[in-house]
C-alpha cells in the first residue's frame, strides 16, 4: 500500500473545519483505493503568531518540506491587521511558497450546471465552462529589479520592472503544457508581445516548447482580448498559462464568471513541491458555526491527487461526486437558493463521501 505523507497547515477562520472535510474525503477514497494518507499538521498564520510569535514557524517550513504535498485551509483574519505588514499571518503563505519554490500556480474555473444560474454571465454563454488559469508565481513586474519610487528634476518618479528570464518562462510553460495533456489538449498562450519585449520572449519560449507537445493545440492571445474572450466565449478555453500579473487578473476575472468563490480550488506546484488551498479567505466571520462550504478545499484536495500524486481516477470519483451533490440540490449557505437544501459544512462532508462511495461500487 503505497503511503503519501501530507502537512497540514488548518490556519485560520474557517480553516480548520474546510480542512478537515478535505481530510475525510481523503480518508475515505485512500480506504477504498487501497492508498494511505498520513496526515501532519503544523502552525501557519494568526494562530501561529498567536503561539509562536511569527506566522511562519522553522518547524512548519521543516515538515513541508519532509512531505509529498501541502494542505492548507485560509491564513489571516481583522485580529492581526493592525500588526506591520511583515508580521502579519499572509506573510506566512508568502513565506511557505518561497520556501518550497513554488513557481505555477493552477486555478480551475468551472461553471457547474446546477449553479449556472450564480455566474453574472447569461447561462448559453457560461454553460460548459471548464478551464484553468496557470500563472507564474516567482517573476515579472511584482519581483523585477529596479523599483521604487525616486526623485529625479525635483519630481517623484515610480519605477518597477517587468523582468522575466528565459528559464522562468520555460519551467512554467511546461507546467502548461503537461496540465494541457491531462485535459481537452488545448492550450492558450497571453501575453502583450506587440509592445512588450518581455512578452516577446515568453511567445517564443512556448513556441519552442510547443514541439516537444505536439498533440497540444497551441493559440496566443494577447491579454486584452483574453480579456474579453473570458467574458465572451469562456467554454472555448481549456488551458490558459501566462505571467504574474497578467495571471493575477484573469483569474480572479474567471473566478467571478463561475458565481462562486466557496467553489474554486487551487494548487501552487513547483519542481519538487506543491501546495493545495481553496482560493475562498478565513471568513472569521463564519468561522465556528458549521456553515462553512468546505468545497473548494475538497476540490483542492482532488487536486492533490491529481497532480501530486498521480491518482487521476480518485480524483476523478471526487469531482464527479461533488457534481452529483450539487446536482441533488445540497447547498450550503454561501450557495443556497430556494427549493434546494440547506446543509452546513458536516451535511455537505456527509454527502460527498456518501457519493464517492456509490461512484466506487459503480467501478466494480
Amino acid at each position: 500500500m503505497p503511503t503519501f505523507k501530507i502537512a497540514v497547515l488548518e490556519g485560520d477562520g474557517i480553516g480548520p473545519e474546510v480542512v478537515s472535510s478535505a481530510i475525510k474525503v481523503l480518508k475515505k477514497i485512500g480506504e477504498l483505493a487501497g492508498v494511505d494518507f498520513a496526515f501532519e499538521k503544523a502552525l501557519i498564520g494568526g494562530c501561529a503568531i498567536d503561539q509562536k510569535g511569527t506566522p511562519l514557524p522553522q518547524e512548519t517550513v521543516e515538515l513541508c518540506l519532509n512531505s509529498d504535498a501541502v494542505l492548507l485551509g485560509a491564513v489571516g483574519g481583522p485580529k492581526w491587521d493592525d500588526l506591520p505588514t511583515d508580521k502579519r499571518p499572509e506573510k506566512g503563505l508568502l513565506g511557505i511558497r518561497k520556501a518550497l519554490d513554488l513557481y505555477a500556480n493552477l486555478r480551475p474555473a468551472k461553471v457547474y450546471e446546477p449553479l449556472i444560474s450564480s455566474s453574472p454571465l447569461k447561462e448559453e454563454v457560461a454553460r460548459g465552462t471548464d478551464f484553468i488559469v496557470v500563472r507564474e508565481l516567482t517573476g515579472d513586474v511584482y519581483y523585477g529589479e529596479p523599483r521604487g519610487i525616486f526623485i529625479e528634476n525635483g519630481k517623484r518618479v515610480g519605477i518597477n520592472t517587468m523582468r522575466y528570464t528565459e528559464d522562468e518562462i520555460r519551467r512554467v510553460v511546461r507546467k502548461a503544457f503537461e496540465v494541457a495533456l491531462q485535459r481537452k489538449k488545448k492550450l492558450t498562450s497571453v501575453d502583450k508581445s506587440n509592445v512588450l519585449e518581455v512578452s516577446g520572449l515568453w511567445k517564443s519560449v512556448v513556441e519552442e516548447e510547443a514541439k516537444n507537445y505536439p498533440e497540444v493545440e497551441v493559440e496566443h492571445l494577447y491579454v486584452d482580448n483574453c480579456a474579453m474572450q473570458i467574458v465572451r466565449r469562456p467554454s472555448s478555453f481549456d488551458v490558459i498559462v501566462t505571467g504574474n500579473i497578467f495571471g493575477d487578473i484573469l483569474s480572479d476575472e474567471a473566478a467571478v464568471i463561475t458565481g462562486s468563490l466557496g467553489m474554486l480550488p487551487s494548487a501552487s506546484l513547483g519542481d519538487k513541491y506543491a501546495l493545495y488551498e481553496p482560493v475562498h479567505g478565513s471568513a472569521p466571520d463564519i468561522a465556528g458555526k458549521g456553515i462553512a462550504n468546505p468545497i473548494a478545499t475538497i476540490l483542492s484536495a482532488s487536486m492533490m491527487l491529481r497532480y501530486s500524486f498521480g491518482l487521476k481516477r480518485e480524483a476523478d470519483i471526487i469531482d464527479r461526486a461533488v457534481e452529483i451533490v450539487l446536482e441533488k440540490g445540497y447547498r450550503t449557505p454561501d450557495i443556497y437558493s430556494e427549493g434546494c437544501i440547506k446543509v452546513g459544512t458536516e451535511g455537505m462532508t456527509e454527502a460527498i463521501i456518501k457519493a464517492v462511495e456509490e461512484l466506487w461500487e459503480g467501478l466494480s
